[in-house]
């Protein structure tokens, strides 16, 4: 009898367990539709946006800040656009406040400290902005070791991304890049593929790589046409760097969380599958042990009755 209620005991166990994973996997199925929509909708716009970035600046051969009201790092373009020698990364970490989806958090995170160990080698140190509570726990452990630091942490954006909370880390991110402490500015992200796939990938921000090779590669073979600025082009470049800085951190923080959502649902409609076996199997064991405790409790009675008659 013991067995029969222990057994009993672990199936309602398991049932409770499994009406928690399918309401998750329902509540992750209702958002990551509306997740994916908007990360596939707003991808022309950041591609547009990069393009016409980039065909800007080849067009401009000084940047200079002389003409220009600066009231914030983020106003300052020429020192955003300044290459210098790389002595200290800004690595921007997207992950998420909850757990239960899957292998999503500890991809992230395994992507980002192979990055702070190949910079730590070669000198380079590490300053992680970190976006998601699970980032948070799991980096800080892990850091430790290396030289690298912990500076700025995020977990509104990470539940409901939006162009104000994009801004804000772009402000931050601005702030350490103009004032010398990194030199160059990486964002650690998943991108959107499907309902059951995204890639984990590492997105150079600043310094920007060579806009040469990215002006013969938009207008190889095709006659460029000639880019007038008004008022100026400093003032134009005031407003378009910081946007094109916001916008791919925004785009960054849209793709991990339909990421997310869609490791989640996946990793939840595994649980409650799991779950359901677990059920059958458990019922199969408490059926046959209950079976032999009737059949064990008969042939008790039968014996007892044929001792009575001798």
């Amino acid at each position: 009898m013991t067995n029969l209620k222990n057994i009993k005991k672990r199936i309602q166990s398991v049932e409770s367990t499994k009406k928690i994973t399918r309401a998750m996997k329902m509540v992750a199925s209702a958002k990551v539709k509306k997740a994916e929509l908007t990360v596939k909708a707003s991808r022309p716009f950041t591609e547009s946006l990069n393009e016409i970035f980039k065909k800007m600046l080849s067009y401009v051969s000084d940047f200079s800040s002389s003409t220009l009201r600066i009231k914030s790092p983020i106003d300052n373009y020429p020192a955003l656009l300044k290459v210098r020698e790389v002595k200290a990364v800004g690595l921007l970490v997207n992950t998420s406040n909850k757990g239960l989806a899957g292998a999503y958090n500890s991809n992230v995170v395994k992507k980002t400290m192979a990055k702070v160990k190949e910079y730590s080698s070669r000198g380079i140190k590490s300053y992680l902005f970190i976006v998601g509570q699970k980032g948070i726990v799991s980096l800080k452990r892990k850091v430790a070791d290396y030289d690298c630091e912990i500076v700025k942490t995020y977990l509104a954006v990470a539940n409901k991304p939006t162009p104000e909370g994009a801004k804000l880390v772009t402000e931050d991110l601005a702030d350490y890049f103009v004032n010398g402490k990194i030199d160059s500015i990486e964002i650690i992200t998943t991108r959107f593929k499907n309902m059951m796939s995204y890639f984990i990938e590492d997105w150079k921000v600043l310094p920007l790589k060579s806009l040469s090779e990215d002006h013969d590669k938009l207008y190889d073979g095709v006659i460029d046409p000639l880019m007038e600025f008004e008022p100026d082009k400093h003032h134009i470049l005031q407003k378009i760097v910081p946007m094109y800085i916001t916008n791919i951190i925004y785009q960054s923080l849209l793709e991990a969380q339909a990421s997310e959502l869609a490791s989640r649902m996946t990793a939840m409609s595994a649980a409650t599958s799991n779950a359901e076996n677990m059920i059958s199997k458990l019922s199969l064991e408490y059926n046959k042990l209950r079976q032999s405790a009737i059949t064990n409790e008969i042939v008790e009675v039968v014996a007892g009755a044929n001792a009575q008659k001798n």
